[in-house]
């Protein structure tokens, strides 16, 4: 019987093509990171079990891909088994934690506020669905040791340049404050204990609208007079921003924000907008403050998110550590853009040298290929065919631009349609 080779459920092979729209959209992304003056750091994929399932990461706790312990660790024999018994380590579920113990790890070396770049794979174990995988990338730019909004300013402003060079315009950036939220359902009468399954409800305030909003908490059993209360503030017209902060006892809060949202337009130049949404929650536990989104009206769902996480490396450190993330939608990103059939810029020709193995000097035509090369071209030396038809169309179906016969032509030739 032969063996499977389909890929893991979750995860998937890509194409040629596929790879080079791949690695055109990193490296955009990639370069707006490093030009705006971040570094980029490598962490393992691999982290210990106790790390991860101490780490606020909310439903994503109980994604996570965990590893057997191995060889005379692993006693399968033993009775009454615990989990604690057969595993001891775990794949990332997202790049904030790992992140967080390499800065607690290497603190010493690093200098402050540490402006970090991670472009690299995750892992969830997610049912697979459409926009749903077990394997993915993430690319997060974070800045640890700013307690200022200049931090998220220049995140989402980082952000929103990267995907302005993707070719994305007109988008949103919606940003709220996890302590806005919080005054408002307490200030409802809900009591503190219950705020996370309120924010869980009232996240889906633009699925659902309000009125799905309040059956659902009452279907939770909360209190009608608490709820009618919180979907009055919720639902109310006006200036939500300034309501809001008649309710948050820290009057700075609201204040950051009208400034991240201030200088957000004004560095966006019309390009794209900056909003307060008073819904916006994000699923994250470890979220400490601001908040954000950005979203399009040509494609649902959003492309980028973070937020601030101010109590999460400290709890590493031993001491605070302000921190603040914002994470592009790879993914998603590839998504779209594939979807409406966009093409990569080539920066150099990809030539096909073509020569005859039975005949020509193959040192020859290593020389000849890197001459070409020195001219800028993207050369790969290929055997000839039996059938040099069929070869040709497949070396133009596969994304070469021109072909070279060695010995025979002078220089490189573009394909002739078929």
């Amino acid at each position: 019987m032969a063996a499977n080779v389909n890929p893991v459920r979750g995860t998937r092979d890509f194409l040629y093509q596929e790879v080079l729209l791949r690695d055109y959209v990193q490296k955009i992304i990639l370069d707006t990171y490093r030009e705006c003056g971040f570094t980029r750091i490598a962490t393992p994929a691999i982290e210990n079990i106790e790390l991860l399932d101490k780490s606020d990461g909310g439903e994503n706790l109980s994604l996570i891909f965990k590893i057997l312990k191995r060889g005379q660790k692993l006693d399968l024999t033993r009775e009454n088994l615990k989990e604690s018994d057969l595993v001891d380590m775990g794949l990332r579920y997202d790049l904030t934690l790992p992140l967080s113990r390499y800065f607690a790890n290497n603190r010493a070396k690093l200098r402050e506020p540490f402006k970090v770049i991670q472009i690299d794979k995750v892992y969830r174990a997610e049912r697979p669905q459409k926009g749903r995988m077990r394997e993915f990338y993430q690319c997060d730019i974070d800045i640890l040791g700013d307690s200022s909004c200049d931090a998220e300013t220049e995140l989402i402003y980082v952000a929103g340049k990267a995907l302005r060079r993707l070719g994305f315009e007109g988008f949103t950036v919606r940003i709220n404050d996890r302590r806005i939220l919080t005054g408002m359902i307490t200030a409802a009468g809900f009591p503190a204990e219950s705020v996370p399954s309120v924010c869980i409800t009232f996240d889906k305030l633009d699925k659902v609208g309000l009125e799905g909003v309040r059956q659902e908490l009452l279907e939770k059993g909360f209190e009608p007079e608490t709820v009618e209360r919180f979907c009055e503030t919720a639902g109310g017209s006006g200036d939500m921003l300034e309501r809001a902060a008649e309710l948050c006892e820290d009057k700075s809060v609201v204040d950051n924000l009208k400034t991240v949202i201030e200088r957000g337009r004004a560095l966006a130049d019309g390009a794209y907008n900056i909003v307060y949404d008073k819904s916006l929650v994000r699923g994250m536990g470890y979220y400490t403050g601001m908040v954000f989104e950005i979203v399009s009206d040509k494609f649902p769902g959003s492309i980028t998110g973070g937020g601030r996480y101010d109590t999460m490396v400290g709890k590493l450190c031993g001491d605070d550590v302000p921190a603040v993330g914002i994470s592009i939608g790879f993914e998603r990103i590839l998504e779209i853009l594939t979807e409406a059939g966009y093409t990569p810029p080539k920066t150099r020709l990809r030539i096909a040298l073509l020569y005859d193995r039975g005949q020509d000097d193959f040192l020859d035509v290593m020389k000849c290929a890197e001459t070409l090369r020195a001219g800028g071209g993207e050369v790969a030396i290929i055997a000839k065919g039996k059938k040099m038809g069929k070869q040709l169309d497949a070396l133009r179906d596969e994304g070469f631009d021109s072909r070279m016969i060695f010995g025979r032509d002078e220089a490189p030739a573009p394909f002739i349609e078929r």
